[in-house]
């Protein structure tokens, strides 16, 4: 991190005030100021850029506040991770500390986007889970290590791919036994849905009601996979 005054700071993850995190990006899409197809992080920066004050109300719908603490690590030495060694830029990936292990290999296949972000090109890639992050819910979940500098964050700023998430075992371990006790997190509720609505009439004083029913929560095919 740069100061005001030039000086260089090499900061790692302390804390976390306990909120919930709130995309900016999901907001801004949700409020049609910028197109599903468009979101990134610079997509992101210029909206603000461009629109100051609004930003600053959308930046408040985040109360999710990250607390960092100043290391000693040299100019040249990577961000160390939850596990306590320093991470590889393309091959350290932060998870649920709270479900998965440290040093936990994993196998992760998704699309990379090229310069033209109509283009992606294939990623398919061993990687070993040495860090974790407040916003990282769920077995299914878990950000990439790209490194620090322009080039690996223009890389994350335009990753959004859905992608296939496998954790290898040893052969002694029974997957399919694991997996019924493992944790899942809350499932969003889903909206109400209106299905019929009776109104009052002149000639009859009962109340206006209204019944609401839930539909169905369908069964999952797939769960996303978070790139950072």
């Amino acid at each position: 991190m740069r100061l005001e005054d030039g000086t260089m700071l090499r900061i790692n993850y302390d804390a976390h005030n306990g909120y919930p995190y709130v995309p900016v990006g999901r907001i801004l899409i949700e409020r049609k100021l910028i197109p599903r197809e468009e979101m990134s992080v610079e997509r992101i920066r210029e909206w603000m850029r461009a629109n100051p004050e609004s930003a600053e109300e959308v930046r408040r719908q985040n109360r999710s506040f990250v607390f960092f603490r100043i290391t000693g690590l040299s100019d040249e030495g990577e961000a160390v991770g939850a596990q306590g060694v320093p991470l590889t830029p393309g091959r350290s990936i932060a998870v649920d500390n709270s479900i998965h292990v440290y040093g936990t290999p994993f196998f992760i296949q998704t699309g990379l986007p090229l310069a033209n972000e109509k283009r992606t090109a294939s990623f398919e890639r061993l990687m070993i889970a040495q860090d974790t992050g407040s916003a990282i819910v769920g077995p299914a979940r878990a950000d990439i290590y790209w490194g620090a500098g322009d080039q690996a964050g223009h890389i994350a700023g335009r990753l959004r791919n859905p992608g296939k998430f496998v954790m290898l075992v040893p052969r002694e371990l029974d997957p399919v036994a694991a997996g019924e006790r493992m944790p899942l997190p809350p499932q969003k509720p889903l909206p109400a849905v209106k299905t019929s609505v009776r109104t009052q009439s002149p000639k009859t004083p009962h109340p206006v009601y209204t019944r609401w029913n839930r539909p169905k929560r369908p069964a999952p095919a797939w769960m996303p996979l978070r790139i950072r």
